[in-house]
């Protein structure tokens, strides 16, 4: 149990906090607009800037998380231009984030172990700057959504009538966009790029279930973000198992039985 009071552990679960706070927040907006799958097209294209961050010196989250803002900003310009075809925009920009990636890969052969650390996530080699960025992006993302939370609601359920009650509908969808990519590219060191869409959305999932109005299901989704977080770190802390799978795995088990528990009460 020595391993709960070493300083990475601290880093680590400070971090781990931090998204468990932020993932849940924008996740609930995305899978009610059906655009859960926009998590993991992030994060193929935050990969790619890692890879870049890495290949030319440069602060490889910092050049994660501007990879990720410019995808967004591409994926709303696409939705635009495809209206009755939503996800044909998320499968676009997911197509050339891999292929960037790749390049990157090939073109940086030696730094490819340090990037793979993002792929599956590598929450203990957290560091103060890492802390300070995702700790920024939090307020930023808690921010907003605090500020703008009907508009949010309103745009979630009906994006018509948004529009027609006179709500900046393309600025409101622009920011949901950025804000996923921000959340995103500052995941990915903590869960890893294949996995952080699951903090996006089964805590989500979960609370959908279990909550009687949209407050408490937001609020359903952090707790049970955070408790994975919390419990998924001190079990791969203590066992020495993956902290990002662990999580994840956490959460498929709380989704489960929150499944079967309300078939429970139901039959």
């Amino acid at each position: 149990m020595e391993i709960i009071t070493a300083d990475f552990f601290q880093r680590a679960l400070a971090g781990g906090l931090l998204i468990g706070l932020t993932a849940p927040l924008i996740g609930i907006f995305l899978v009610l607009r059906r655009l859960s799958m926009i998590g993991d097209t992030l994060a193929h294209v935050t990969i790619a800037g890692v890879a870049l961050g890495f290949l030319t010196g440069v602060y490889p989250i910092g050049m994660g998380i501007i990879f990720a803002v410019l995808a967004s900003f591409a994926i709303e310009k696409l939705r635009k231009a495809y209206k009755g075809y939503a996800e044909l925009s998320i499968a676009v920009i997911m197509a050339g984030g891999v292929a960037l990636a790749s390049l990157f890969f090939t073109l940086g052969m030696g730094y490819n172990n340090d990037v793979v650390g993002y792929l599956f996530g590598s929450i203990y080699t957290l560091d103060m700057t890492d802390l300070y960025v995702v700790g920024a992006v939090t307020i930023l993302v808690a921010a907003t959504v605090f500020i703008f939370f009907k508009e949010l609601f309103l745009l979630s359920f009906e994006e018509d009538a948004a529009a027609v009650s006179g709500l900046p509908v393309k600025l409101l969808n622009m920011v949901i966009t950025v804000m996923t990519a921000l959340v995103i590219s500052t995941a990915i060191k903590i869960v890893g790029a294949l996995l952080v869409s699951a903090l996006l959305t089964i805590p989500a999932a979960c609370s959908l279930i279990i909550a009687r109005s949209f407050k408490q299901s937001v609020v359903f989704s952090v707790i049970i973000a955070e408790i994975a977080v919390v419990a998924g770190l001190v079990i791969a802390g203590v066992w020495n198992l993956a902290p990002g799978a662990t999580i994840v795995l956490l959460l498929i088990a709380m989704l489960i039985l929150t499944l079967v528990g309300k078939r429970g009460f139901t039959t």
